[in-house]
């Protein structure tokens, strides 16, 4: 049974992030801001210098080595002197889960600190991220997405950062997408009929299944068979059960089972079992 946190985090299955900017400054100008509410995160590496950031209300002192993350929608103040400004590596980016953004109703600043001896290697991804980001071709878009869900990792990974994302996304509304994640993961050997899954959210299903869509990205039933076939998968990788009983346990009659593997992967589970030993 998965603990809560896993739960929580396959919320994050469907995530996707895109960068829409990427820059290097080490100046006093564009860093001094009043009172802005933008519609996009920014992520910045503190290389050097001296300030204050105020997210809504609440004031913080981002110093040289750390790693932050301003969310959209937060009301934002940057202060930085004149004598010791910023030297700062920053993206701006959207990262949605479906189609509910990843930090909706965040309320601070996210920061961790880095090692000095990671000082080089944070200026290098993002100054990588900067090139990318100027190629603007469809490997340097893959390449930029990696750059930022590994800054967006080594960010939310303190204690910190982590609980208050945890306590995020289940206090929302996608709350209520969790306790239906966790259902479908504990019944994926039962019959799951969508008014069961409504039920959970205390939705109507018509409702529902646009709902779900909007946050995971697919319908409902769609996600539950995705789930089943990752169970299948990790079965064929790492045991000898046969395809019959691997079929009852993901809760499928096995011509249905083998069909629809087939279709979700182009092999049969066999062949599928022969190539990942």
């Amino acid at each position: 049974m998965d603990s809560p946190l896993n739960i929580t985090g396959h919320l994050l299955d469907k995530l996707t992030v895109t960068v829409t900017h990427a820059s290097h400054k080490k100046n006093y100008y564009g860093w001094n801001r009043t009172e802005e509410t933008p519609s996009f995160n920014r992520i910045y590496f503190i290389a050097a210098g001296e300030g204050k950031v105020i997210i809504n209300g609440i004031s913080y002192y981002p110093k040289p080595n750390q790693l932050i993350i301003m969310p959209a929608g937060t009301t934002q103040t940057t202060e930085t002197s004149h004598e010791n400004p910023y030297d700062r590596y920053f993206c701006h980016f959207d990262a949605h889960i479906g189609e509910w953004p990843l930090f909706h109703g965040a309320n601070k600043l996210y920061s961790c600190d880095t090692q000095e001896s990671d000082w080089s290697q944070m200026c290098t991804t993002f100054s990588d991220m900067i090139e990318q980001f100027q190629k603007n071709d469809l490997l340097s878009t893959l390449r930029n997405q990696a750059n930022l869900l590994n800054l967006l990792v080594l960010c939310l990974e303190s204690k910190g950062n982590r609980d208050f994302l945890r306590k995020s996304l289940q206090t929302s509304e996608r709350g209520k997408v969790a306790d239906v994640l966790q259902y479908i993961d504990q019944h994926l050997n039962d019959q799951i009929e969508v008014e069961e899954l409504a039920q959970l959210a205390h939705l109507h299903p018509n409702y529902f299944i646009p709902y779900f869509k909007k946050i995971m990205g697919v319908t409902p039933m769609l996600y539950v068979q995705q789930k089943r076939m990752e169970l299948a998968k990790r079965i064929l990788s790492f045991s000898d059960t046969s395809i019959s009983d691997i079929a009852i346990q993901v809760g499928m009659e096995l011509a249905h089972f083998s069909r629809y593997f087939k279709k979700s992967t182009g092999i049969s589970p066999s062949a599928y079992r022969n190539s990942t030993k």
